[in-house]
């Protein structure tokens, strides 16, 4: 099992970049910025905006130079020379995750790298109450504006899990005790009528190529979502809000 990565502050943050989405969690009183850093050389009205902003929050505008800026954004042709780390309250390491102990229903993202379908997985299982979203570092899509925007800002106070990859998280979740289940139209037992002790962990592949090997190796039991009308599949972000909201159906149940 790969080795998990030392605490970094990706860990601690989500980094917005670009001068609309600075602004916007600049102003957005909810949310706690830790840093904003503007490129030398940058300049026009929206720096400015971004500049009072930070000011009436007591915050002190960093600079540096525009490549340091695009390295640290993570995205050299979209940063508009700007980018601001917002405290991500709920996100936690796996291994920090784990050792809480309180942990029963998790959803991992395998491969999915879409940012818009990213982040209304992240919206509709934090709507259902789901315990952790494991995101990992490698083969699905980062965490950036794109995923918030999707989100709707939900991805700020989402229960993100961080790992290095969904291989990772799976081979941890099972040492914890987790049933891993997978997703699949051909799985073995329709998801309402399937048996899902907890704690249960639900692993989503991507959009085209579904769980990868590695995963698929790991997985307990494969359920299915009865489709009508002749429609085999339904995109990964909606299997997704089905699956966590099924969860909810039996907690209630």
């Amino acid at each position: 099992m790969p080795v998990a990565a030392e605490t970094s502050p990706k860990d601690r943050f989500l980094t917005v970049y670009g001068r609309n989405a600075v602004l916007e969690a600049l102003t957005d009183l909810r949310l706690h910025v830790d840093k904003v850093v503007v490129a030398d050389g940058a300049r026009g009205a929206g720096i400015r905006e971004i500049e009072q902003a930070a000011r009436r929050r007591g915050l002190a505008v960093q600079h540096a130079a525009a490549d340091r800026v695009k390295k640290l954004a993570g995205n050299g042709r979209q940063d508009q020379g700007v980018f601001a780390d917002v405290v991500a309250p709920r996100m936690l390491r796996l291994h920090a995750a784990l050792d809480r102990g309180t942990l029963r229903t998790i959803v991992v993202l395998d491969g999915i790298t879409t940012p818009a379908n990213v982040g209304m997985i992240l919206r509709s299982a934090t709507a259902a109450g789901v315990d952790g979203i494991v995101v990992p570092r490698r083969g699905v899509a980062s965490l950036d504006p794109l995923v918030v925007k999707a989100s709707a800002g939900v991805a700020f106070r989402a229960p993100i899990i961080r790992s290095h990859t969904a291989e990772e998280a799976v081979s941890a979740l099972k040492g914890a005790g987790f049933t891993v289940v997978g997703l699949d139209a051909a799985g073995d037992t329709d998801l309402f009528c399937a048996h899902l002790p907890e704690p249960v962990a639900f692993v989503l592949g991507g959009e085209s190529t579904g769980l990868g090997a590695q995963v698929s190796r790991l997985v307990d039991t494969w359920v299915s979502i009865p489709m009508a009308s002749g429609v085999d599949s339904l995109n990964v972000s909606a299997a997704a809000a089905v699956v966590c909201f099924e969860l909810v159906r039996r907690a209630r149940a």
